[in-house]
């Protein structure tokens, strides 16, 4: 049963606390983003490239390298 808690961190080369937390960071980086979206929804003039000035930011994050074709993908387009 421990091994479902640790394989996946030791995939990434982290401890689980050490994969908790750095979650936990980009969860709260991910909810300053929400922030700055909801506020350019109503404010278009207000952060508006606040998202994708930010996804080379996520990617080393995450440690995950991923090409502008894959991130279209993804996330619909523009």
């Amino acid at each position: 049963m421990l091994k479902k808690f640790t394989q996946h961190p030791s995939e990434k080369g982290e401890t689980y606390l050490e994969h908790m937390f750095n979650s936990w960071r980009i969860i709260l980086f991910l909810k300053k983003l929400e922030v700055k979206c909801i506020v350019h929804s109503v404010f278009p003039f207000c952060y508006p490239d606040a998202v994708s000035s930010q996804i080379d930011c996520l990617k080393k994050m995450t440690n995950r390298e991923v090409d502008d074709e894959e991130l279209y993908e993804v996330y619909g387009g523009d």
